[in-house]
């Protein structure tokens, strides 16, 4: 999964530091997230999202790989 923490956290001028207090995590959490080696929990993305002011699918971008959509 890749991420757009980085950048979104650019917008509001937040370190990883601090975006990390505000949900609650580890700073190191924060940098594996922003370096794809890290999935989140759904509770913890929703978080995120929240704090970025910006939709889940917005900052994270699932490769879905071979997956075929169901109708």
């Amino acid at each position: 999964m890749k991420t757009r923490i980085k950048e979104f956290r650019a917008r509001y001028n937040l370190t990883q530091a601090e975006l990390a207090e505000k949900v609650g995590v580890r700073r190191e959490t924060i940098v594996f997230l922003e370096k794809g080696k890290y999935n989140p929990s759904l509770k913890l993305a929703h978080d995120i999202s929240i704090v970025l002011k910006a939709k889940i699918e917005d900052i994270f971008i699932f490769d879905n790989g071979n997956i075929e959509n169901v109708d």
